[in-house]
């Protein structure tokens, strides 16, 4: 039977989650919000989009997977009348894959100027 693999956020902030959990040659990675480096958030939903992706792609990265390998998507926008824009962004970045299901739903309560959260189900190479 395989074993559970977690790994934690890089940047040492004490989180009481972990970054991803991989089980055999699948990795679930947790939530990712568009918060940059500096803590500071994006302005606009197609900065913010961008920074999800990056901060997905860090954490796939350490899980041994990337874009290219995720198996789905689920997607939280605190509007669905910015979904055009967030999808524009968001086919931007995955243009040079196959595309994954998704699911996007609104959701409220998001706290400070954060307006998405992705997590994936991705494929380990």
């Amino acid at each position: 039977m395989s074993e559970i693999t977690r790994l934690w956020h890089e940047d040492g902030k004490p989180r009481n989650y972990t970054a991803t959990a991989t089980f055999g040659s699948v990795v679930w990675a947790c939530g990712q919000v568009p918060t940059l480096a500096d803590g500071s958030t994006p302005e606009t939903i197609t900065e913010q989009v961008d920074a999800v992706f990056d901060n997905l792609e860090t954490v796939l990265a350490a899980a041994g997977a990337d874009l290219s390998t995720i198996l789905k998507v689920t997607v939280f926008l605190a509007n669905l009348d910015e979904f055009d824009a967030y999808n524009e962004a968001y086919l931007k970045r995955l243009d040079k894959v196959v595309l994954p299901p998704r699911t996007t739903v609104e959701v409220a309560r998001f706290r400070g100027a954060k307006r998405i959260e992705m997590d994936v189900v991705a494929a380990v190479q």
